[in-house]
């Protein structure tokens, strides 16, 4: 990346949050005071060839960046000029960072590396392809740092692994360059997240027909729709496959949600309000899972992810009583506070939102912070995460009986009063030494009104 010192953080962040022992390293081209005096010369050229003598890497990707848009660097001929001395392929990122936002360059990207080496294979109009003999799949998108993406993949996996769905491909994960050109032998394609993959999948339906399923698995009763969509496909391939079995016993007896849907303690969140923020797809679906599948009403839903804001819509208001298409965080903190939900399922901005109304909230979405990278297994997909799921949902609300224990205990936290004494209205004054010693007596063995 052509980027000034610091950008390239990613490394740092791979590291730590990830916890990834081997990750794709990247390099940062600096844009120092000399570049910005006198234009980046061959500094750009310099670090690709240097980089690809070093690595040897099947393929560099320069990616441009804000700083290299507003010094107007011709960063395709430094490409150009690059890929003559280079063994590996070098591809300059085609996005324009003041236009898109990160989901959608990281969209757009994934599918000009798969159109990249797909066009190079197939280049010849009379090709020909041999699907795999037994029906296989490729799952599309799924991102490094994305919101529960490695544990997500994992439970999607097995769930194929147990419906004997064979996998052809990941992308991009522990995927190479030179397995690209196997992605058409495939008999569909799975596309988990809206914001990454959707474009590869619309690029590999139009030149080499191949259908794909973008409904996301969130949920009982989106993972019974999404494996019904792929029975569907199947079938229409002329191999007999019928999944209703598998999804009753996982819904009956593998997965808790429905029982615990139809337990007392969810019937304590009857009545209960929440608001939902997030990217399209994480907002969407459990907007949907806390409607349909909790019975818990849900004031509105929004998303950041603008360009989805008409799929996002459609989809939610049926039963949100407002749909917010926004990236403005005063606009959301601000339709928070005057909903005065009983729980916030959001990003990590608006936990720092509901810390400061003293609203409980559950993330469900990126942006996130290291708390959400968790060591343990967290899936958010398919059977498992709807488990998770609703252990997120029935925790994130503050129930009667704990406001009742709250309360006789004193809270979490001891407040701290601002002022030296207090008097009550016996008459008593106390000062703030003996206050701190009452405040060590529970509120139930101090008797009356607890003082």
């Amino acid at each position: 990346m052509h980027a000034p010192l610091g950008d390239d953080y990613f490394n740092v962040m791979q590291s730590m949050l990830e916890r990834e022992k081997e990750f794709t390293p990247v390099t940062a081209s600096i844009v120092d005071r000399h570049v910005l005096a006198q234009g980046s010369k061959e500094k750009v050229i310099d670090n690709i060839t240097r980089k690809d003598k070093e690595e040897k890497p099947d393929l560099v990707v320069v990616t441009p960046t804000c700083t290299s848009s507003i010094l107007q660097e011709d960063l395709a001929n430094f490409v150009t000029r690059a890929s003559y001395s280079s063994k590996a392929d070098v591809l300059l990122a085609d996005v324009n960072h003041y236009r898109v936002n990160e989901l959608q360059a990281a969209d757009r990207t994934l599918e000009q590396i798969i159109k990249f080496y797909l066009d190079k294979e197939y280049q010849e109009s009379n090709y020909s392809i041999t699907k795999t003999k037994h029906p296989s799949i490729n799952i599309i998108g799924g991102s490094t740092l994305g919101f529960h993406n490695q544990h997500d993949l994992v439970e999607l996996k097995k769930i194929f692994a147990e419906i004997k769905i064979h996998l052809n491909l990941v992308v991009p994960e522990n995927t190479k360059v030179t397995q690209i050109k196997d992605l058409p032998k495939a008999w569909l394609n799975i596309v988990p997240y809206r914001e990454t993959g959707i474009q590869a999948a619309e690029y590999l339906l139009k030149n080499f027909q191949m259908p794909y399923v973008d409904t996301t698995p969130m949920g009982l009763q989106q993972t019974a729709k999404f494996l019904k969509e792929i029975q569907s496909i199947l079938n229409g391939q002329g191999y007999e496959c019928n999944f209703e079995s598998y999804i009753k016993h996982q819904t009956s007896f593998v997965s808790q949600s429905a029982w615990f849907a139809r337990s007392v303690d969810c019937h304590n969140l009857l009545g209960k309000k929440a608001v939902v923020f997030g990217d399209a797809t994480h907002a969407a679906n459990f907007a949907k899972i806390l409607h349909y599948e909790m019975g818990i009403e849900v004031a509105w839903a929004g998303t950041y992810c603008k360009p989805d804001a008409e799929w996002f819509k459609a989809e939610v208001e049926d039963f949100c009583q407002r749909v917010i298409i926004s990236d403005d965080y005063n606009l959301i903190a601000t339709m928070i506070e005057e909903s005065e939900p009983d729980a916030i399922f959001g990003t990590q901005m608006e936990r720092h939102i509901g810390k400061r109304l003293n609203i409980p909230c559950g993330v469900i979405s990126s942006p996130v912070h290291i708390q959400n990278f968790p060591l343990s297994y967290r899936p958010f997909l398919g059977y498992e995460g709807s488990n998770q799921i609703a252990d997120l949902i029935y925790n994130s609300f503050t129930l009667g009986m704990e406001d009742h224990l709250l309360e006789i205990f004193g809270g979490h936290d001891t407040f701290q009063s601002n002022t030296s004494k207090i008097e009550y209205n016996n008459g008593v004054i106390w000062d703030e030494k003996a206050r701190k010693e009452l405040n060590k007596i529970p509120g139930f063995v101090r008797g009356g009104n607890g003082r």
